[in-house]
């Protein structure tokens, strides 16, 4: 089992968005309506959009590769890149996206894993991530990896107001 990371640039940006479409389609479409994934799927992975993210330079984004094949990607945000105001000690995982036909080999651990080797690097003191709350299966997994909720935000898909539950771990 061959997994590695590869950091994405620019030349990336057509992948990139490709695989935004598809897992987040994979993850939510039957519990949200087509007009509201299509209004979010457009603002959030626009390609002027992915091209302002992947220039912030306190955000980064790698590509997960699986036997060569591109898997899925992680987005992890430090400083003001950060979704909410978490501080300076803080490192937000903003994205742990996986096809859904490379789920269960472990490489969603692999990359939580490795947000953490990055907010360790960077000195964190805090790593923290927002999850959809009807998302049981994701909760279960972040609690399994050491997080526990530690508030809630609203994210809106389309025009339809959802609550995200933030959970965070303190680093040692």
């Amino acid at each position: 089992m061959t997994i590695n990371m590869k950091k994405c640039t620019l030349e990336d940006l057509n992948r990139l968005q490709e695989i935004s479409y598809e897992t987040f389609n994979e993850t939510f479409k039957e519990q949200n309506s087509p007009e509201n994934m299509e209004a979010y799927l457009e603002k959030a992975f626009n390609l002027k959009q992915l091209e302002t993210e992947l220039s912030q330079v306190s955000s980064q984004f790698c590509f997960v590769e699986f036997e060569g094949e591109t898997a899925g990607y992680l987005k992890v945000n430090t400083d003001e890149a950060q979704t909410e105001e978490m501080g300076d000690e803080a490192l937000e995982i903003e994205r742990v996206y996986i096809r859904s036909h490379f789920q269960k080999q472990g490489l969603g651990k692999y990359l939580i894993n490795k947000a953490l080797e990055f907010a360790i690097e960077r000195n964190k003191k805090k790593i923290w991530l927002g999850v959809w709350e009807e998302n049981e299966k994701a909760i279960a997994f972040y609690k399994k990896m050491g997080f526990v909720q530690t508030g809630a935000h609203s994210f809106y898909m389309g025009d339809e107001e959802q609550t995200d539950f933030i959970m965070a771990k303190i680093l040692k």
